[in-house]
C-alpha cells in the first residue's frame, strides 16, 4: 500500500506573504490506495443504493433514508472522522473529503448525511466530555442515531450570539430547563440528538446535546424549498424542556468556541460537496452536448458549447486544487491529536482556527463556482435543461442554498480580512513588516519572479504580482482607515476577493508544478493552461478591484502614483487563450467529464 504523503503545517493566511511549494500540498494525484478505494465504497454505494432510489428519496421518504443513511453506517461512510476508540474509523481527513465529494451526486441525500457526519456529529467529537464520547459517538458512527445541528433561529441568522433561546439551571442543580426555538434545521425530521444553543440565564452562549424524547421538545413541519427538496428541513421548539446537567457540551458561556470552528469545518466540507456536484455538472452537460444535434451536427462540435465546457471544466480544477489542499492542511493540524485528553476541546478549536480564513474562502469560491458551473450546464441543455426531466434543473436549483448554508457569503467575504488582521495583530503573520518594506519595492522596477516551473513561468509571475497587488492595495486601505476599517464593509469585499483568487491561483499553480515535475510539460499542459486562464482571469478582475478601492482611498497626485503603479501590476502577455480553451474542451467532450490531464 502506497504511503500517505506528509503535508507540512504553513500558518493559516501566510500564503499571502510567502511563496508555497508543490511537495507542502495535498492534491489528488497524492491519493493512496485507501483513499481511492473510499471513493471507490461511496461510488458503488451510491450507483448500487442510493440513485435507483432517487425518486422517493426526492419526495422526502424519511424511512427510507433513514434506512440508507445507516446502510451507509455499515460500510463506514458515517465513520470517517470518528476516533476508533469511539466506535469510528479515524481516517485521515483527505479521505473523509473523498467520501463527502462522491457522495454530492446523491443530491439531498448527500446533504443528509453532510450534515450528520460534519456538523451533527463533529462537535461530539472535537469538544465532548470522555462519558458524552462513549456514549454517543458509536452509535452516530454505526447510524443508529441520527444527528442534527441547531444554531439557527427567527431573528438570529449571521448574527449568531444574538440567539434567544434561554436555559436556565433547575432549582436542585440536575437540569438546565430550555426555551425558544430554532429554524431550518437540516435533519429535524427523522434526527435523534440535536446539538443545540441557547444562553445561560440568557447571556451566557453554551451548547447542549438535546434527545428527541426530551420532554417539551417539539419538531415542527417542514420547510417548502427551492431545492434539495429529498432533505429534511423543520424549526424546532422548546418549551420547558429539562436538557440533564451531563448534557452540556464543552463549557458554560463557551459556546462560540464549538459553534464557529464546527462552522469552519462545516465551510470547508461544503466546499468538497460543491466539488463533487460541478464535476457531475460537467458530465452531464457534456454527455448531452455529444448527442443533442442541431443544425446537422451535435452541439458539442460549436465553439461556444466547446468554451463553456472549457471554463466549466477550468473553474473545477481550481476548485478541486484548492479543497485538497486545504484538507490537507487540516490533516496535519489534527492527525496525531489525542482526543481522550481532558484538553481534546482547547486543542481542537486552536487546530480548526488556524485554517479558519482558508475554509471561509474554499466556501465562497465553491458555491460560486458551482453556481456558474450548474447555471451553464443548464443553458447547454437549453429548454431541456428548464425540466425536470434532466437532472442539471435539479443541480441548479440545489446549488443556490450553499451561498447561504454555514454563513453566508457576505459574512464570511467580511471574516476573511477580518481574521487576517487578528492574526497579524496577534503577531501570528509579519503583516505589518511585509507592508512596510513594500513601500519601496513598489518604486523600484519589479523584479523577475522565479517561475515555480520551468513551463509555468507566465503564471508564476501573474501569481507573484496578484500577491504584491493585494499587499499595495490592502495596505493602502490599512493606513487609510485604521481601526475603523471593520465599518468599510466594501473595501473588506474587495479584499476578500483578492485574497480569494490568491489562494485559488496559488493552489492551481502548485499542483500543475506538481503534476510538470513528475510527469514532463505533456501530462501538466492541461492543468498548466487552466491555471493560466484563471490567472489571466484573476488580474484582469483584480485590476478592476483595485482601481475601484484606490479611486476611493485616495485623490490627487497620490492616487496618480498608485494607478501608475498598478499599471505596472496587471502587465499581462498577449498571448491568446483561445486555442487554450479549445484543447481543455476537445479533452472534456472526448471524455464526456471532467478532465485534468490530457489522454
Amino acid at each position: 500500500m502506497e504511503a500517505k504523503q506528509e503535508i507540512s503545517k504553513p500558518v493559516g493566511g501566510g500564503f499571502l506573504l510567502s511563496d508555497s511549494v508543490p511537495d507542502q500540498i495535498m492534491t489528488p494525484e497524492d491519493f493512496t490506495e485507501e483513499q481511492r478505494m473510499f471513493a471507490d465504497t461511496t461510488q458503488a454505494f451510491v450507483e448500487g443504493d442510493v440513485l435507483p432510489n432517487d425518486e422517493r428519496l426526492e419526495k422526502l421518504d424519511y424511512e427510507l433514508t433513514v434506512e440508507l443513511m445507516r446502510k451507509a453506517g455499515e460500510l463506514g461512510l458515517l465513520a470517517a472522522d470518528v476516533p476508533e476508540a469511539y466506535g469510528g474509523l479515524g481516517l485521515d481527513k483527505v479521505s473523509s473529503t473523498i467520501i463527502n465529494e462522491t457522495l454530492a451526486q446523491s443530491s439531498s441525500f448527500a446533504l443528509s448525511i453532510g450534515a450528520h457526519v460534519g456538523i451533527g456529529t463533529l462537535p461530539i467529537v472535537f469538544f465532548g466530555s470522555e462519558v458524552q464520547k462513549k456514549r454517543y459517538l458509536p452509535e452516530l458512527a454505526s447510524g443508529a442515531k441520527i444527528a442534527a445541528y441547531c444554531l439557527t433561529e427567527p431573528a438570529s441568522g449571521s448574527d449568531a450570539l444574538g440567539a434567544r433561546t434561554t436555559a436556565k439551571l433547575s432549582k436542585d442543580g440536575k437540569h438546565y430547563v430550555l426555551n425558544g426555538s430554532k429554524i431550518y434545521i437540516t435533519n429535524a425530521g427523522f434526527a435523534d440528538l440535536f446539538i443545540v444553543y441557547a444562553k445561560v440565564d440568557g447571556t451566557q452562549f453554551t451548547a447542549f446535546i438535546v434527545e428527541r424524547e426530551f420532554a417539551g421538545f417539539t419538531i415542527g413541519p417542514e420547510e417548502k424549498k427551492m431545492g434539495i427538496k429529498g432533505s429534511s428541513t423543520c424549526p424546532l421548539y422548546f418549551d420547558n424542556m429539562p436538557v440533564p446537567v451531563e448534557n452540556v457540551l464543552g463549557e458554560i458561556g463557551k459556546g462560540h468556541l464549538i459553534a464557529f470552528n464546527i462552522l469552519n469545518i462545516g465551510r470547508f466540507k461544503l466546499g468538497a460537496g460543491c466539488l463533487g456536484a460541478a464535476k457531475e455538472s460537467i458530465r452531464l452537460a457534456s454527455s448531452y452536448a455529444n448527442v443533442r444535434t442541431q443544425f446537422g451536427k451535435p452541439i458539442s462540435h460549436f465553439s461556444l458549447i466547446r468554451q463553456k465546457l472549457a471554463d466549466m471544466n477550468t473553474i473545477t480544477y481550481v476548485l478541486e486544487s484548492m479543497v485538497y489542499r486545504t484538507s490537507g492542511y487540516i490533516d496535519g493540524m489534527l492527525s496525531g491529536m489525542d482526543h481522550q485528553s481532558a484538553d481534546a476541546g482547547k486543542a481542537s478549536a486552536k487546530a480548526i482556527a488556524e485554517y479558519a480564513l482558508e475554509c471561509s474562502i474554499n466556501k465562497i469560491f465553491a458555491s460560486e463556482a458551482l453556481q456558474f458551473v450548474a447555471d451553464e450546464a443548464v443553458q447547454i441543455h437549453g429548454g431541456y435543461g428548464y425540466t425536470q426531466e434532466y437532472k442539471v434543473e435539479r443541480i441548479y436549483r440545489d446549488a443556490r442554498i450553499n451561498r447561504i448554508f454555514e454563513g453566508t457569503n457576505e459574512i464570511n467575504r467580511l471574516l476573511i480580512p477580518g481574521t487576517l488582521l487578528k492574526k497579524a495583530m496577534k503577531g501570528e503573520l509579519p503583516l505589518i513588516a511585509r507592508l512596510e518594506s513594500l513601500q519601496q519595492e513598489l518604486l523600484a522596477p519589479l523584479p523577475p519572479t522565479t517561475p515555480i516551473h520551468d513551463s509555468l513561468s507566465e503564471q508564476s509571475e501573474l501569481l507573484s504580482r496578484l500577491k504584491t497587488l493585494f499587499l499595495f492595495v490592502g495596505g493602502s486601505a490599512v493606513q487609510k482607515f485604521g481601526q475603523s476599517i471593520d465599518e468599510e464593509q466594501e473595501v473588506l469585499a474587495h479584499l476578500s476577493d483578492l485574497i480569494i483568487s490568491i489562494y485559488a491561483a496559488e493552489s492551481a499553480l502548485l499542483r500543475a508544478a506538481k503534476l510538470a515535475e513528475r510527469g514532463g510539460e505533456e501530462k501538466s499542459a492541461l492543468a498548466a493552461a487552466m491555471t493560466l486562464i484563471y490567472l489571466r482571469n484573476s488580474v484582469t478582475a483584480a485590476e478592476g478591484i483595485a482601481k475601484e478601492l484606490l479611486a476611493y482611498i485616495s485623490t490627487g497626485d497620490t492616487l496618480k502614483t498608485q494607478l501608475s503603479i498598478l499599471k505596472k501590476l496587471v502587465r499581462t502577455s498577449s498571448t491568446s487563450l483561445i486555442p487554450l480553451k479549445r484543447a481543455i474542451a476537445s479533452q472534456v467532450v472526448t471524455q464526456e467529464g471532467y478532465v485534468t490531464v490530457a489522454t
